[in-house]
């Protein structure tokens, strides 16, 4: 059964292209056949997964035609994208005039349905991230999708950026009433901020009114490593892999008497505990799905 998540906040800054990628790693990772779809003209996706870039036309296409999306076939194992660009940017002005006409634009929908993996029946899952300054890309997604995710940090900017979004939320599910707030994330949140971690979830739950729940796992804040996932094409997990082989590297060097190179290294030293938070919330994330549509089965099915 495919589930399409969208990933959005109205701030940029907030994690949903780390949370998009990051996600889409483990899950497909874990034996689940995982889509990603770059909803924003910045195309930034890429970066995280590390394929070249794109002008976005493709999509573009799918949402004004509902033509044919064509992935970029196994980015990681079981893992396929939709790369994002600035052909994206056309979408407002054609909603817009469109609309004046009494029409819509709702492509999107029937594109996700129609693309399917290699060799797999269907994906399990796809991940949408969307732009945040685009809110009629968001809607537009909205309406495609069946679950939501809002990553926010802690500032009142990214607090804003939630309330924003969630307001579109609400909107969304009179057109698309099966559209399921699935959870808020913390994002960049500091080691040990526990009193600042509990104050922001009571502020989220007290502004989303508790129609939304809090996701337990927070990602921690760990600058350096972002940077090396950047600028490798690696995600948490894979970070944390190729920093245990850097330190093998280093220690032969040491062996050896030869000069450690510092163009080879990687800025951090211990992704360990942001690739736990990735795997944390991924197992969650998961199993909120699953209490959803567990909830929504009639008794005796």
């Amino acid at each position: 059964m495919r589930r399409v998540v969208a990933i959005a906040n109205g701030k940029g800054g907030v994690g949903k292209t780390s949370l998009t990628a990051g996600l889409g790693g483990l899950v497909s990772g874990a034996g689940y056949r995982v889509l990603t779809v770059d909803a924003d003209p910045q195309g930034n996706l890429r970066r995280d997964l590390g394929y070249e870039t794109s002008d976005g036309a493709n999509l573009a296409m799918a949402i004004q035609h509902g033509t044919t999306l064509t992935p970029l076939r196994e980015v990681r194992p079981d893992l396929d994208c939709i790369p994002g660009g600035p052909a994206l940017f056309d979408l407002p002005a054609t909603y817009i005039s469109r609309k004046s006409r009494g029409e819509d634009l709702s492509g999107l929908r029937a594109a996700l349905t129609q693309v399917k993996p290699h060799q797999r029946a269907d994906y399990d899952l796809v991940l949408v991230d969307t732009p945040p300054g685009e809110p009629v890309i968001q809607d537009l997604v909205f309406n495609a999708a069946d679950y939501l995710i809002i990553p926010t940090r802690s500032d009142d900017a990214s607090l804003d950026g939630l309330v924003a979004v969630a307001e579109r939320f609400a909107s969304a599910r009179v057109t698309n009433p099966s559209l399921t707030l699935l959870g808020v994330v913390l994002f960049g949140v500091r080691q040990g901020s526990t009193r600042l971690r509990d104050s922001v979830r009571e502020a989220l739950e007290e502004t989303l009114e508790g129609a939304a729940p809090v996701f337990t796992t927070s990602i921690r804040y760990l600058e350096s490593a972002a940077v090396d996932m950047r600028r490798h094409g690696l995600l948490p997990h894979e970070l944390e892999e190729g920093q245990i082989k850097a330190r093998s590297k280093r220690l032969r060097r040491l062996r050896s008497g030869t000069k450690t190179s510092q163009g080879d290294d990687l800025l951090s030293r211990d992704a360990s505990g942001l690739a736990g938070d990735y795997t944390a919330l991924a197992k969650e994330v998961l199993e909120a799905i699953t209490v959803v549509e567990t909830s929504r089965q009639p008794i005796g099915a």
